[in-house]
């Protein structure tokens, strides 16, 4: 596969490349129950990232953020956060400075549950400055990843969770290098209302830095987890490729003659 990695092409490559898109991979690096490598996040949102640029024609892979907003994290060991500006700014940076380089498409691969208001924040913003910029993200992956997985392929808590049955398992395909599966634990909370939010601090509701059921975690799950990810997110750029990014739907007129 090509390389198109902005961080190992020369200016000449980049140049050559024709780029036309970019996509920024947004992670962190936390606590991930005591069996995922810390920087979890940032691992798997990256990868992804590489694996769509292969799919997608006129794709940059642009250097990923890999510390975000881990306040809630803070407990366990561990956690480096920005604060919700910094990391609103610095994803703003990052978008701007593509625009500024001749770049107006650009997809948000999100990796951390704690980013999802700054990527919002900041693609607002620069839309108000960017009208013509185009941003497409996935903002929960583990989330999308259960909705496009036949049912049944999760356990435990339809997969989800902090370095859950659906994340480890991501990490168990992706870097089983950088894991400990004798460490994985099951801390699946059950005192949360069902229809309400509760603005938790994670220490609240768990006491491994963990929740879902790790010990459920294969890796065979990670790479179905990562086959219809990929596919989604590539299908999704080359059908808005394919409208020239243009999602403006109008009102039809009916023909009164």
């Amino acid at each position: 596969m090509a390389n198109h990695e902005l961080l190992k092409l020369t200016a000449h490559q980049v140049t050559e490349g024709k780029y036309d898109k970019a996509i920024l991979a947004i992670g962190s690096c936390e606590a991930h129950g005591q069996h995922i490598a810390e920087g979890c996040d940032t691992i798997v949102s990256y990868e992804l990232s590489k694996k769509v640029a292969d799919e997608v024609e006129g794709l940059l892979v642009l250097p990923p953020i890999t510390v975000g907003y881990s306040g809630h994290y803070d407990t366990f060991p561990f956690t480096l956060t920005l604060k919700y500006d910094t990391v609103t700014q610095v994803i703003y940076d990052m978008m701007e400075s593509v625009v500024r380089n001749g770049i107006n498409k650009i997809f948000l691969m999100n990796g951390h549950d704690g980013n999802i208001a700054p990527m919002e924040i900041a693609s607002r913003k620069l839309k108000e400055e960017y009208p013509d910029v185009r941003i497409a993200a996935l903002p929960a992956w583990w989330v999308t990843a259960g909705e496009l997985l036949p049912e049944g392929t999760f356990e435990v808590w339809d997969g989800l969770g902090h370095a859950g049955e659906g994340e480890t398992s991501i990490a168990y395909y992706l870097f089983p290098q950088y894991c400990e599966p004798d460490q994985a634990t099951c801390v699946v909370p059950d005192k949360l209302p069902k229809y309400v939010e509760m603005k938790w601090d994670f220490a609240e509701i768990t006491n491994t830095a963990q929740t879902g059921d790790a010990t459920k975690a294969t890796a065979e799950k990670g790479e179905k987890m990562t086959e219809v990810l990929v596919k989604c997110v590539a299908d999704t750029i080359k059908e808005l490729d394919a409208i020239g990014w243009n999602y403006c739907s109008r009102q039809h007129t009916a023909n009164l003659d």
